[in-house]
């Protein structure tokens, strides 16, 4: 049911496609969970500048169709948390941002990455891990890509870049790339003082897309899910 709705989410921020979005059933969470916080995170409000690429090297700090760091798709949170031991911290967020909740996990203090699931519902130990997002800048592929990286430094690795929104998906913009190293990796892109990165003709369309973005326009930050 899960990977369903993640499915969705996929399929319209990629191919502008109208989905009907799933009923969740609003339960709370138990006692045994992590903190549980009421403030939304505003998803533009991190903003980091990268001068230059630097790939990563080590697997805990790598961005791959496989997972962010150590998460890997597929794996239980449960397994997550033996292979991480006792350094990791988990916090929930709830609401994360719209459809979603979050499980924030951090190391000395700063967050590495998001395990998102549908907000309204639980996610325990034997729950398996189908969406991850990071906006920490140390997180990369190995091309050194990730949070901060311009889109013109991302164009020069990746090729040509490609925005779009749909308002059927919250009106959420992301960037794609011509030669990008997976279809289930999803930048999202983010300019300062501005709603969206691309520069977009008018009118709006239920589903609009732009390869005119402005100048200082950098990956907010990054999404993996099946």
């Amino acid at each position: 049911m899960k990977a369903k709705f993640f499915l969705s989410i996929f399929s319209i921020a990629l191919m502008g496609c109208g989905t009907q979005r799933m009923t969740l059933n609003t339960e709370t969470l138990p006692s045994s969970s992590p903190t549980v916080t009421s403030e939304p995170r505003n998803q533009h409000s991190i903003s980091h500048t990268t001068s230059q690429i630097s790939p990563s090297t080590s697997e805990a700090l790598i961005i791959s169709a496989t997972g962010i760091g150590l998460a890997k798709l597929g794996m239980t949170f449960g397994q997550l948390k033996q292979v991480l031991g006792s350094d990791a911290e988990f916090k929930v967020e709830s609401p994360f941002m719209v459809d979603f909740d979050a499980i924030a996990l951090s190391k000395s203090g700063k967050v590495q990455y998001y395990i998102l699931y549908p907000a309204g519902t639980t996610f325990s130990d034997s729950d398996s891990i189908e969406l991850l997002l990071t906006d920490n800048p140390d997180l990369r592929t190995t091309e050194g890509v990730g949070s901060g990286t311009s889109l013109k430094q991302a164009e020069a690795v990746y090729g040509d870049a490609t925005l779009s929104y749909n308002t059927q998906n919250e009106s959420r913009e992301y960037v794609r790339f011509a030669n990008q190293p997976a279809r289930n990796l999803l930048f999202r892109p983010t300019v300062s003082n501005q709603q969206f990165s691309g520069i977009y003709s008018s009118p709006i369309r239920e589903y609009n897309e732009t390869k005119k973005f402005q100048e200082s326009a950098t990956i907010h930050s990054v999404l993996v899910g099946f």
